[in-house]
């Protein structure tokens, strides 16, 4: 499968408010930077959601790299197993504002949404 159809297939979706955010969040760092997301284990429901911004020369061949008007999300095959499918949205409401994570492969969530069972 090339680069360009697995951005098509987009197996992270992004919504339009969660994009402005990382792209407003990566011109702060002054670079050109991707967001690499993925999970490891921990937090209160045994995987927790990981996602920070990342040198795209640390892209490897084995990530999955989804292009959204430019801005490219990686995501390690392992934890594409996890997260296909997943939804990140942005909210800034003052009470439960932040990155929100929707993921169709979670069994349980914990009540801060930022872990998850499977």
């Amino acid at each position: 499968m090339t680069q360009a159809t697995q951005s098509q297939q987009k197996g992270i979706l992004l919504s339009a408010a969660a994009l402005q955010q990382v792209k407003s969040l990566q011109e702060k760092q002054g670079k050109d930077l991707c967001l690499r997301v993925g999970v490891r284990q921990g937090g209160c429901s045994g995987m927790s959601y990981m996602m920070d911004f990342e040198d795209p020369s640390k892209i490897t061949p084995e990530d999955q790299v989804f292009d959204y008007d430019g801005f490219k999300i990686v995501c390690d095959r392992k934890s594409l197993l996890y997260l296909y499918g997943l939804m990140l949205d942005y909210s800034d409401a003052m009470i439960g504002g932040g990155f929100q994570f929707t993921n169709p492969n979670a069994s349980q969530t914990c009540g801060c949404g930022k872990s998850f069972g499977v």
